[in-house]
C-alpha cells in the first residue's frame, strides 16, 4: 500500500470517473487503474464497482476510501508542521470564495498575501456557497470564504468579520429623504434583486420580511447578476437597492450620496473561513486568515454580531 494507491482512490472517489481522477493526478487511466487493482489484489477487496456510471465505491470501499482521506490528511499535515518548524512556508493553498465578496474582499489581501508568501501558490476559485461546501467535503478547495452561518455538519466556521448592509436609494424613491432607513421604508415593488442562486438575495428577501409576497411574483421580473448592475439600475430607475459594506468602499462622492444607512441596529452578514473537520493545512489558512484582517477595513472589524441574516 502506498500514499500514491490512497491518493488514486481518493480521486476516483471524488470525480466518480477513472479518466478524470487520472486527470487530476495527472497519469494516465491505465496506470491509475493498474495501481488501483493491485490495491484491491492486496487488501483482498473490490473498492469500486465498475459497472456503473459513474463509478461508486463498494460498501467495503467506502471505509476504505475514508481511512484513506484521514491518512493523506495526517502526512499532510506532519509535512506542513516540519516546515513550520524549519521556518518555511510554501505549497498550494486552494480556496473558494463566493461571488458577492470575491470582486470587493480578493483585491484587498492578494496582493500582500502573495508578496509576503512567494512560495505559496494560492489557488481561487469563484463559486457559490453549495458548491464551495460540495468541494471542501470532496477534498478539492482547502477552504471557502463565504457567508454564515451554516448549518452543515462537519463544516467548521471561523468568522472574519462583520459587514454591514446598506440601501442604495434613487433620488426618485422616497427613501432617498431620510437619513436612516428601515426595512418596512422599501417598497417591494420598486426593490432591485440578484437573480436566483445568490444567497445574499435570500438574505435579502428575509430583510425585507419579502418571502410571501415572492410567492406572487410581480415586482422580481428583473433579476441582475452583479452589485453593480444593481445600482446602476437604479441610477437610471425609480428604486432601491441592499448592498453590502465591501461594495461601496470604492464608490465615488455622487454615487455616496445614494447611500443611506439602517437604522441602528443595523443588520449584518457574518463572513468566515470555512473548513472541512479534516483540513490540513492549518498554518497556511492561518495566514491567509491573517492578510484578510490585515487589509479590510477597520470598521468592518469592529462591526458587531447585531441582527445577523442567516444564509
Amino acid at each position: 500500500m502506498t500514499f500514491t494507491q490512497l491518493e488514486y482512490i481518493v480521486a476516483v472517489d471524488t470525480f466518480r470517473h477513472f479518466a478524470d481522477a487520472a486527470a487530476h493526478c495527472f497519469v494516465t487511466q491505465p496506470t491509475l487503474s493498474m495501481q488501483i487493482h493491485k490495491l484491491e489484489e492486496e487488501l483482498g477487496i473490490k473498492i469500486f464497482d465498475r459497472s456503473k456510471q459513474p463509478v461508486l465505491p463498494t460498501e467495503p470501499g467506502l471505509d476504505i476510501i475514508d481511512h484513506a482521506r484521514k491518512i493523506l490528511a495526517e502526512r499532510d499535515n506532519l509535512t506542513d508542521m516540519l516546515a513550520s518548524k524549519k521556518g518555511v512556508v510554501n505549497g498550494e493553498l486552494k480556496i473558494g470564495v463566493i461571488p458577492t465578496l470575491a470582486p470587493y474582499l480578493l483585491p484587498l489581501f492578494i496582493p500582500a498575501f502573495t508578496k509576503k508568501y512567494p512560495n505559496v501558490k494560492l489557488v481561487v476559485n469563484e463559486l457559490t456557497t453549495d458548491i464551495i461546501i460540495s468541494r471542501l467535503r470532496e477534498g478539492r478547495i482547502d477552504a471557502g470564504v463565504l457567508v454564515t452561518p451554516l448549518t452543515e455538519k462537519g463544516i467548521k466556521e471561523d468568522v472574519l468579520f462583520y459587514e454591514e448592509m446598506l440601501a442604495y436609494v434613487s433620488k426618485n424613491n422616497a427613501a432617498y429623504k431620510k437619513t436612516y432607513v428601515l426595512p418596512k421604508d422599501i417598497d417591494p415593488e420598486k426593490l432591485w434583486l440578484l437573480q436566483e442562486g445568490h444567497c445574499f438575495r435570500s438574505q435579502i428577501i428575509q430583510l425585507c420580511e419579502l418571502r410571501r409576497i415572492s410567492k406572487e411574483g410581480s415586482h422580481f421580473e428583473y433579476e441582475a447578476g452583479s452589485f453593480e448592475t444593481l445600482r446602476r439600475m437604479v441610477d437610471l430607475n425609480d428604486g432601491i437597492t441592499i448592498l453590502p459594506e465591501l461594495a461601496t468602499l470604492d464608490m465615488t462622492v455622487h454615487q455616496q450620496n445614494h447611500l443611506r444607512y439602517f437604522k441602528s441596529p443595523a443588520p449584518v452578514r457574518e463572513v468566515s473561513i470555512v473548513t472541512h473537520r479534516d483540513f490540513v493545512k492549518r498554518k497556511l489558512i492561518e495566514l491567509l486568515k491573517k492578510e484578510i484582517l490585515a487589509a479590510v477595513p477597520d470598521k468592518l472589524r469592529k462591526n458587531k454580531k447585531v441582527s445577523v441574516i442567516p444564509v
